[in-house]
């Protein structure tokens, strides 16, 4: 039984491309949502999903200005236009946007809720996917902190918002990551604006794009706990991609020590 987090309100896409994904690899997707949270129900694994910016009162610091919107879909038209002709990533714009949500980008009772489940996971030594928000979360809870705007990481290339695998990623050769997707430079996504800044407690950085941004972070020591800034249910198409949520299965049904009784 794989949880699966998400809002109240918008990320039906994400969930239902991250259930896919989960299904596909051979788990049961479980939907936690702040108005849902199953609080009594047995999870073999985490995925903390994408969505709005982790509250910066959460690790002490203020939102400062975002970066330039204009720039970042003038670049984002012309990094689509490369790939007009495939139908699948225009199909995944409009569901996305249609069920988009119109609330406030911040979303404080989710952030108690995935709080509780990272560490109730950790606790139990469960397997944790962290995508995008997810995975900056996981830094937080860590006690780490976040780049609230990367227009310092892109003065002069503005940072690509796409759906597209548009962004490349180099994985530490010696990292779990490495293991799961191979250590050759990897395609992402790239639907951020956020990213990590200082790390939390023993979590190493293993994977960067070329202007240094963090794309991928994992836990040492034997622990499964995974993040990646990108989305790798938004890439069904990728089966390298798709290794990701197989090695969490397969990890949630791999033998573990728990805490408690038996």
């Amino acid at each position: 039984m794989i949880a699966v987090t998400g809002p109240d309100r918008g990320g039906t896409p994400a969930w239902l491309f991250t259930a896919l994904a989960v299904w596909r690899a051979g788990g049961r997707p479980l939907r936690i949502r702040p108005g849902r949270p199953r609080r009594n129900r047995r999870i073999d694994a985490l995925i903390v999903g994408g969505g709005p910016d982790v509250d910066p009162g959460l690790y002490r610091e203020t939102l400062p200005d975002g970066p330039d919107s204009a720039a970042i879909r003038q670049a984002e038209r012309r990094l689509s236009q490369r790939l007009i002709g495939y139908a699948f990533y225009p199909a995944l714009w409009l569901l996305r946007r249609l069920f988009q949500s119109k609330s406030s980008s911040l979303d404080p009772e989710r952030d108690r809720l995935e709080k509780s489940l990272i560490h109730h996971a950790l606790d139990e030594h469960l397997p944790i996917l962290g995508i995008c928000r997810g995975m900056q979360l996981i830094n937080v809870v860590r006690g780490g902190s976040l780049h609230r705007d990367l227009a310092a990481f892109h003065a002069e290339t503005p940072n690509a918002r796409s759906l597209l695998p548009v962004k490349q990623v180099r994985l530490d050769p010696h990292s779990r990551l490495s293991a799961i997707l191979g250590d050759a430079p990897l395609r992402v996504n790239a639907l951020h604006d956020q990213a990590v800044d200082r790390l939390g407690h023993d979590l190493n950085v293993v994977g960067r794009e070329p202007s240094r941004v963090v794309q991928a972070i994992e836990a040492g020591g034997r622990d499964f706990c995974i993040g990646v800034q990108w989305h790798p249910e938004y890439l069904p198409q990728k089966a390298r991609h798709q290794r990701l949520f197989r090695a969490l299965v397969a990890a949630a049904c791999a033998p573990r020590t728990r805490t408690g009784s038996e």
